[in-house]
């Protein structure tokens, strides 16, 4: 069965549902992965007998798939689900369930929705859209468009829950932004758009699974009749409505208890109370009970006094729906219709053993005992076999806690003298307190006389006649955006202009202006004061176009580059059919429309490149325009981060900092430094930033790139001193055939280089840098307790280099890559040597000098953008074994250094950027997403 109406959440429907127009067909939920829930259809027949299964659909939310709905949905095997797609969005899906393919599956909301918000309930669908900080709900009626649903503007709703929609509107529950364990109820128009608030504070109640239980009962058999609780002032109370919540009341309690003696009860002090949480075991009655078949009796456990209590309670009863109750047990009953409704059986609750059973043929003023057992039986639940023929009761309990289930099956035909006739039966009137028009009309029914023990044996009520009232005030509700007064009168809210137009209204044609009123939904009045309170049709003006608003479908402000996004444009008032609409994207395209209707799927474009985009909507006609403007971040994911510093630097001077994102991003990435010790970061939107080190020694820096919902980082380690002599390297070309390109390998060649200059490793920093042909630069840096001495250790760093230069020149500084190759290392420098030389050596030197001043530029460069004035630049370094260094350099110490002028190389930026470049375009076959560093 399905749950009951009035549950607001966690409620587990059957895992198995019957398709309605074919009971050999099932559609079970399996659990076949871990945490993957997915629906089958099971076709059952007479040939298989569920030996083949089919799979519709994967990774679909529980209890989140509905079958298709007889004179709405076109096909009749058509399902609806709430299915997730791979990235961890969900989506409403249809499909028909023989072939629910990729190809034949459709998506009615063509946005994302929120988990467990689909409902599929008689002429409605219903669905929440995920939205930064407040829920937007949206309503399709009769499988139209979804259009958003509207509440009060500052309901602002925490919570939302369908109560029914059976009856041509939506009753919804809503929790709104002040409230904790109470829902307030709300109405809606015809459609489930317009809703209004029915009654403030209903109580909730929290059932044994731990559902949530609206306190809101709809009597069986009459329309437009709700029983609820209210807190109000820290009491619950229990009221009810005979015009679906446009009128409250407060229950008339009994007059004399069971011994017949008065109850003083003076209304609005005290009055009778009533339970209104319904069963969750399908097999006991619940508090409550009504029944269609026989209107206006209900059934309920309650007290009496200035409060809701569930203490002293007993068992009520009314036969005139509502308007006076009776006592009829003073203990907690289950209470069963037999008969349709032509008698009642009861028996106590469960935590009591019975032997006995009591039954009433006269809507509860008598009760006759029966046994039904001889031994005493905790009764858990009993099933009443329907069917006109059938008169069977199955009781099914336990004789002790630790006894086994017993099951005893009671044929009650026989506790019924014979059949009913005509002359069995009698005239009902509904009425409210007297007033005979009920929902807009007389209505009378014929149910059977109490006392009559005869057996009705087919559902016999009816109603044998409804004549139309006279409309009155009371016929009608306030309309969306008004609200009743303390005068009875409905006035406009103070968020509402009553004199909104809706767009869709042209020039030309009529709308129906509100007059703060509309007829109770299914409310049957005729003439009265119906014109005076309906909707008066008028002429639609012609308006300038104002309330213009911008959003992207999904309703965030972010978007992935290549993607295509989805923007939406609504215009609160205004001619829809003659308003020019331009929206432009920010990035130099366009577009424009002559209307409104146009735009209504939404506009759509795709971003090819990423950054921070601007993109307005202008809407014109020729009464005036209004316009409004959308930022939109446009992202592609973030691959590689790439630190660009210089390796050795100079206490005191300034020195420029910058890191490299590949795929490139304008505007969309923000930088977070850490700079030495500094335990708070600095943040950018510039990739680049100066910092000046005041100490000497080895100082870590380290920026994390934040872009999307990705974070990467990358660190690096500075070398401080207060001055360092340095030599640009250069090697024979054998070395390029064997340079994988990768940072491990330039560390343990510069380790090498170390080792091989016969100097002390304390005093050498060897940098290797990126690409071929192979270079390097080698460091000399004083100790540190040598600093202060600055004019001795000059003199002796200047020996050490004339040293290693003499014996780089010498060719004297080799090492051996592996068996059979040995790499020599020179000293790059500019020289008279001949460009041509017939000795292999000759060749080598003069190729090596050709780069030397490619290299030798590039530093040129990097002295004029970072400051420097030491004649050489390195991109890759290493300061100990453990840690790689990538993108570094030097830093000029004194003005003495020789200068060289030559320009236009390629910055060390730009080198890095080709470098990865190249890396980028390497994987471009590899399967990844990206590969090109434009992204």
């Amino acid at each position: 069965p399905p749950p009951p109406r009035n549950v607001l959440a966690g409620c587990e429907s059957s895992l198995l549902f019957c398709h309605p127009p074919s009971d050999d067909v099932l559609l079970p939920h399996s659990h076949l992965q871990p945490g993957i829930n997915q629906p089958h259809l099971n076709p059952i027949h007479h040939l298989d007998f569920g030996r083949k299964w089919q799979l519709i659909h994967e990774h679909v939310t529980p209890n989140r798939f509905y079958w298709s709905v007889a004179g709405l949905d076109k096909e009749p095997d058509l399902i609806h689900m709430e299915a997730h797609t791979p990235d961890g969005n969900v989506q409403y899906v249809t499909c028909r369930a023989q072939t629910c393919t990729e190809a034949n599956r459709n998506y009615p909301f063509p946005g994302y929705i929120d988990i467990s918000s689909l409902v599929v309930q008689d002429d409605y669908i219903f669905i929440q859209v995920p939205t930064s900080g407040r829920a937007t709900y949206y309503v399709s009626y009769k499988r139209d468009s979804f259009i958003q649903i509207k509440l009060p503007k500052y309901s602002l709703p925490k919570d939302l829950h369908i109560v029914s929609s059976d009856e041509k509107q939506v009753f919804a529950a809503v929790q709104e932004w002040n409230q904790n364990d109470t829902y307030n109820l709300y109405l809606s128009d015809t459609r489930g758009i317009f809703f209004t608030l029915a009654m403030e504070n209903v109580k909730t109640t929290r059932g044994i699974g731990g559902n949530q239980m609206l306190d809101l009962y709809e009597v069986a058999g009459i329309k437009g009749m709700l029983i609820a609780n209210k807190r109000q002032d820290n009491q619950v109370k229990t009221y009810i409505t005979y015009n679906k919540g446009r009128d409250w009341r407060l229950l008339q309690a009994p007059a004399t208890d069971l011994d017949g003696n008065d109850i003083h009860c003076i209304l609005p002090f005290c009055s009778l109370h009533l339970q209104l949480h319904g069963s969750e075991n399908p097999y006991v009655s619940g508090a409550i009970s009504s029944k269609s078949s026989v209107p206006g009796i209900i059934v309920a456990t309650g007290n009496i006094g200035p409060e809701l209590s569930y203490n002293n309670v007993g068992m009520f009863i009314t036969s005139d729906a509502g308007n006076s109750w009776r006592p009829i047990f003073e203990e907690e009953h289950n209470i069963w219709f037999l008969d349709k409704g032509g008698a009642l059986v009861a028996v106590k609750q469960p935590s009591v053993s019975t032997r006995h059973l009591w039954v009433s043929f006269d809507e509860g003023r008598q009760w006759t005992q029966h046994s039904f057992s001889s031994v005493p039986l905790f009764v858990d639940g009993v099933l009443v076999e329907a069917g006109a023929q059938n008169q069977i009761m199955t009781f099914f309990g336990h004789f002790s806690h630790r006894s086994e289930w017993q099951l005893i099956k009671i044929d009650y035909k026989s506790i019924f003298s014979r059949k009913c006739t005509e002359e069995d039966y009698q005239t009902w009137h509904l009425h409210n307190q007297g007033e005979p028009c009920v929902m807009g009309q007389k209505q009378i029914f014929m149910k059977r006389r109490p006392g009559n023990y005869c057996m009705l044996g087919k559902d016999y009520s009816r109603i044998l006649s409804a004549e139309s009232c006279i409309c009155r005030a009371h016929d009608f509700e306030c309309d969306y955006g008004y609200e009743r007064r303390s005068d009875g009168n409905c006035r406009a809210s103070f968020w509402f202009n009553p004199s909104t137009v809706s767009r869709s209204c042209s020039q030309g044609q009529n709308y129906f202006n509100s007059t703060g009123y509309r007829k109770v939904v299914l409310n049957n009045c005729t003439k009265g004061v119906k014109d005076m309170y309906s909707a008066r049709k008028q002429q639609c003006p012609n308006r300038p176009p104002k309330g213009l608003v911008l959003t992207s479908k999904d309703g965030k402000l972010t978007a992935s580059m290549g993607s295509n996004v989805t923007f939406l444009v609504r215009l609160d008032e205004g001619d829809s059919m003659r308003t020019n609409i331009q929206l432009e994207f920010g990035d130099g395209t366009a577009v424009s429309y002559s209307n409104l209707s146009w735009t209504e799927e939404g506009i759509k474009h795709i971003y090819k490149s990423a950054g921070l985009f601007r993109v307005t909507a202008l809407a014109e006609n020729t009464l005036g325009y209004d316009t409004t403007t959308l930022f939109l971040h446009v992202t592609c994911p973030v691959e590689h981060v790439q630190l660009l510093a210089p390796f050795v630097i100079i206490r005191n001077k300034e020195v420029n900092i910058s890191a490299v994102v590949l795929p490139s991003q304008s505007r969309t990435v923000t930088y977070f430094w850490w700079l030495g010790n500094n335990t708070e970061p600095v943040i950018t939107l510039d990739g680049s930033i100066s910092h000046t080190f005041t100490s000497e020694g080895v100082h870590t820096i380290t920026v994390q790139v934040s872009a999307g919902s990705s974070i990467l980082q990358d660190t690096r380690s500075l070398v401080v001193k207060e001055f360092f002599k340095s030599l640009l390297l250069s090697f024979s070309p054998n070395l390029d055939e064997f340079n994988p390109d990768i940072p491990e390998w330039r560390q343990d060649v510069g380790r090498v280089i170390k080792k091989v200059s016969d100097f002390p490793e304390e005093h050498l920093l060897v940098a290797v840098f990126p690409g071929v042909p192979t270079a390097a630069e080698l460091f000399l840096v004083p100790n540190k307790n040598q600093s202060d001495d600055r004019k001795k250790c000059e003199e002796e760093l200047e020996k050490a280099s004339s040293v290693i230069v003499t014996a780089l020149n010498q060719n004297l500084v080799e090492f051996e890559l592996k068996p059979g190759v040995r790499v020599i290392v020179y000293n790059t420098q500019l020289t008279l040597a001949p460009l041509v030389d017939s000795s292999p050596r000759h060749s080598s030197s003069a190729m090596l000098m050709l780069l030397s001043v490619v290299f030798l530029g590039l530093a040129v460069f990097l002295i004029y953008k970072f400051k420097r004035k030491i004649p050489w630049i390195n991109i890759y370094a290493e300061v100990n074994q453990e840690k790689e260094q990538e993108m570094i350099g030097s830093v000029g110490q004194s003005d003495s250094t020789p200068k060289i002028t030559l320009s236009e190389f390629t910055t060390s930026k730009e080198l890095m950027e080709k470098e990865l470049d190249a890396r980028v375009k390497s994987k471009c076959g590899d399967g990844r997403r990206w590969c090109s560093p434009s992204c």
